[in-house]
């Protein structure tokens, strides 16, 4: 206990020794120092002053930063979506994650909160370049080449808080410490702009940038997928104007991207390197944030602060709740087990795509043949025929407790490779992490097509998409290139980047979420457990000691052919908590607690209270 106490007590007494001294002789210009005045100068401050911005973006946005939640930014916008249970351990296991995805969280959650804040913290970065740069009349080229690729992240950053938080405060210059920014609907200075108006604002800065931004040199230059470039800068563009529902501009940018020829899918069969380290900066990246391991750098406060630290774990198997856990195999990690997979969406995927898809085999993965495929490098598992492991209970299966939030497809997509890894076994992942690849793009035209009655211009991009993936559904006209079959490949090709619950909300389509938490599955393995069919009673009190289970589902249809079950739950339901998504409230996500309580000019999204 003493030692938490030195750095303080050094602290009063070098204050109690300072306050002694000759003022005069403190006035000595400290060693390696740059003034605010003097740095923001020449064309070297310009770019010095860029790298920050795209570290501040990185270490706020992206990755761990400060905050408790991992990367907040990536699990804000995708758990209160269709398509993926927050999983874990059991109930009540990582619950700032739970009660996002079964909303039944409230202004003080921790991944709303963070992830709101990162993306300013991430702003005044952006701010400063502009500010120190942006209107010099003698600005140099570089100088008007930073200032314009700070523009463009402040545009990202302004465009997905409008998506999640509709009318946030705009931001275009760095605050003073006194300042209270108003929402963009009630700032004075800005006449009442809504959540559109925003959104179109971050579509005007883009093009304000476009003549002082590169181009990406063809799809092969890297360099150009890991910073901003008119590729992006059209692409952000284009997808603000999406949401704000100007489609005959949007598609205009996005056709911008297409044209450029500086994209391109990747084959079929490197569909799963997107989301792994070898397909860093690939040809299909339109903007990621470059992560590099480096042996000068602290581990834990510049690495771990700088990539996404802990997700790997959170997002992979839970590796206690196997007999034998395959995830050290695959990953070398152990894993928490965050992420799991709605039956309602693996059997979508399976039906859309079929199990021979490039883009299936690479997102789920059968609870069988996790278990019976791996590689173990046990020789008393590996060494066994594929009838002698479907009988095994010594050394293969789900332990009694079960794997919480789980169906019979586990997630594939987000489990992270031991060559992601900084080394074997370390949790810090340095696969770049990706904010807008090319089939984004395709999508978000193919929608603005749709709904300006142009679909035979998205047509071959969609089709090229289908095929790509090697999906047994391929549109073969325009006529068939309608809303519902843009929505449902983006479902699945986007799965966990960030882009199904943003299109639940502004499509309306949000009825798939109503009951979320009243029926969490637990996935079971017979050989181990047994379903419970009826109440357990305790022969002393005569209450109930273990609840029948419920809505008892086998893996194949039927118990006499399947070894693996789910019961579902609804614990929270259970201790008293309101879940399921309320219309007209959980559209946006809250304004943070943190914030409102500090800030009177904020006024809370409605159904909120602070």
């Amino acid at each position: 206990m003493k030692i938490k106490l030195i750095a303080p007590i050094a602290a009063l007494a070098a204050a109690g020794l300072l306050s002694g001294c000759n003022p005069e002789r403190l006035e000595i210009p400290q060693k390696g120092v740059v003034t605010m005045e003097s740095f923001y100068q020449t064309d070297e401050d310009a770019e010095a002053a860029l790298v920050a911005a795209y570290q501040g973006f990185l270490w706020n946005v992206c990755a761990k930063g400060t905050t408790a939640t991992y990367t907040p930014y990536r699990f804000a916008f995708n758990l209160c979506g269709d398509d993926v249970y927050a999983a874990g351990a059991q109930f009540g296991d990582n619950d700032f994650n739970a009660s996002l995805n079964e909303f039944r969280y409230d202004t003080s959650n921790e991944i709303i909160r963070d992830a709101y804040g990162g993306l300013y913290y991430a702003l005044y970065y952006a701010n400063l370049v502009i500010d120190h740069f942006g209107s010099r009349e003698d600005a140099s080229q570089i100088m008007k080449s930073a200032v314009a690729e700070a523009r463009v992240l402040r545009a990202f950053i302004h465009m997905m808080l409008a998506i999640g938080w509709g009318t946030p405060p705009l931001v275009d210059h760095v605050l003073a410490s006194s300042d209270n920014p108003y929402n963009c609907s009630t700032d004075p200075n800005l006449g009442g702009m809504d959540q559109a108006g925003l959104l179109r604002w971050c579509a005007n800065e883009c093009e304000l940038a476009l003549p002082n931004l590169e181009d990406r040199n063809g799809s092969g230059d890297k360099a150009g997928a890991v910073k901003v470039t008119k590729g992006f800068a059209n692409a952000v563009a284009g997808k603000s104007l999406v949401f704000a529902g100007d489609y005959a501009e949007a598609a205009r940018y996005l056709e911008a991207v297409i044209s450029s020829g500086n994209y391109k899918l990747v084959p079929g069969e490197r569909w799963e390197e997107n989301f792994h380290i070898e397909g860093d900066a690939n040809e299909e990246k339109v903007f990621e944030l470059n992560l590099e391991s480096n042996a000068n750098l602290s581990v834990f406060w510049d690495i771990v602060n700088r990539s996404t630290w802990m997700e790997c774990q959170m997002w992979n198997w839970r590796s206690d709740k196997f007999v034998s856990s395959p995830t050290n195999a695959y990953s070398s990690l152990e894993g928490w087990g965050g992420c799991g997979v709605p039956k309602a969406f693996a059997d979508e995927f399976k039906e859309n795509d079929g199990v021979d898809s490039y883009r299936f085999k690479g997102s789920l993965i059968n609870i069988e043949d996790l278990i019976y495929n791996t590689v173990y490098g046990d020789p008393e598992i590996d060494d066994l025929s594929l009838e002698e492991k479907k009988v095994n209970k010594d050394k293969l299966g789900i332990v009694a407790q079960g794997l919480y939030g789980q169906s019979f497809y586990l997630p594939l997509k987000p489990i992270a490779k031991t060559t992601d890894l900084r080394n074997p076994g370390n949790n810090t992942r340095l696969n770049n992490f990706t904010l807008m690849r090319y089939a984004e793009v395709l999508l978000l035209y193919a929608e603005a097509c749709v709904q300006n009655g142009e679909p035979e211009k998205a047509f071959p991009y969609v089709q090229e998409l289908q095929q790509r993936a090697n999906s047994q559904t391929v549109i073969s006209s325009a006529s068939e290139l309608t809303m519902e079959v843009v929505e449902r490949e983006k479902k699945l090709e986007l799965w966990l980047e960030g882009c199904r619950w943003p299109d639940m909300v502004r499509w309306g389509h949000t009825d798939g979420v109503v009951n979320a938490g009243s029926a969490v599955p637990v996935l079971y393995d017979k050989l181990i457990r047994e379903p419970v069919w009826e109440d357990v009673l305790d022969p002393e009190t005569g209450k109930v000691a273990t609840k029948a289970d419920e809505n008892v589902t086998w893996q194949h249809g039927s118990e006499e052919n399947s070894r693996y079950y789910t019961a579902d739950t609804h614990e929270a339901k259970d201790k008293g908590s309101n879940v399921g998504f309320k219309a007209g409230k959980h559209e946006l996500f809250p304004f943070p607690y943190t914030v409102t309580s500090i800030n009177p000019n904020i006024t809370q999204n409605p159904g909120w209270t602070n």
